[in-house]
């Protein structure tokens, strides 16, 4: 199963410029939708807004090399490490979802583009990576939603609550889930099946396409550029308005509104972090 190309099977019934056009229509549901959450939310005019007004109160000025050197922390950290998440299950699950669906999605290309036909025969690693890519989504996908996510892990909300912040895991998912079905029904010869899972793969992946003015999708787009912004406030010492002082400061410790903390360790608070919040 892993090494078919259930594209190729497919275009038995299916052409392959109807597959194509389904792919452009995904991709251009992506564009219109995260153009259209960017006028709605006003995130790009804020994003811009933000950066010259750090310009103009910055302390000092950031080289072109220490921009790069910035970018390229970004990019290694807060993008391919999931730097932002302090629990490691949760950056492991995030980390397996990413990059499942970025081998999924990139696999699917290159098969519908270049090899949609049994005449194209395609390297066997692109069908690898369209199986393994929905199964990493999948796996990191249903920890996630099961074990990891608030609602249920600290909460005691039932894991089959939804709500409208849940459509972009749900959808992506569940077109995982019905990518693997389909393949696996083709690869069995059980026709009907992979006609109602071919279905199914298609509905979700166009509500997961569809639905990004109304999910997480954009977000993606939105979170390199923040976590570069969030890296040159600080390298240029404007940091977000935020004292320019450390905790560990004698005199950022005097400037606590209460007395009787001024001379409380410096890293009190931290407790919460000590033990998992499930008191449901």
């Amino acid at each position: 199963m892993l090494a078919i190309n259930p594209f190729a099977q497919l275009s038995s019934s299916v052409s392959p410029a109807v597959m194509q056009a389904f792919v452009v229509a995904m991709a251009a549901l992506v564009i219109l939708g995260t153009l259209g959450d960017v006028l709605h939310k006003g995130s790009a005019a804020y994003f811009f807004r933000n950066m010259r007004k750090g310009k103009s109160q910055a302390t000092r000025e950031v080289g072109f090399g220490e921009k790069v050197g910035i970018a390229a922390q970004t990019l290694a950290v807060d993008v391919m490490a999931a730097g932002e998440f302090c629990n490691q299950k949760r950056r492991l699950a995030h980390l397996l979802t990413m990059y499942g669906f970025i081998a999924h999605v990139v696999a699917t290309i290159v098969l519908v583009f270049y090899h949609a036909t049994p005449a194209s025969a395609a390297p066997a690693i692109w069908p690898w990576l369209w199986h393994i890519g929905a199964a990493m989504v999948a796996i990191g996908g249903y920890w996630f939603w099961f074990f990891i996510r608030v609602d249920v892990s600290a909460e005691g909300h039932t894991p089959f609550r939804f709500v409208r912040a849940d459509l972009f895991v749900v959808s992506l998912t569940l077109a995982m889930t019905f990518a693997l079905a389909w393949s696996f029904a083709q690869s069995s010869g059980s026709g009907l099946w992979a006609t109602v899972f071919l279905g199914l793969y298609l509905l979700t992946s166009t509500v997961l396409f569809a639905s990004v003015p109304w999910s997480k999708f954009s977000h993606m787009f939105f979170k390199p550029a923040a976590a570069f912004e969030k890296r040159m406030s600080k390298a240029n010492g404007w940091a977000l308005n935020l004292p320019k002082l450390t905790r560990d400061d004698p005199e950022q410790q005097q400037r606590h509104s209460m007395e009787l903390l001024r001379d409380a360790p410096m890293n009190m608070g931290l407790g919460i972090k000590r033990e998992k919040p499930n008191h449901y």
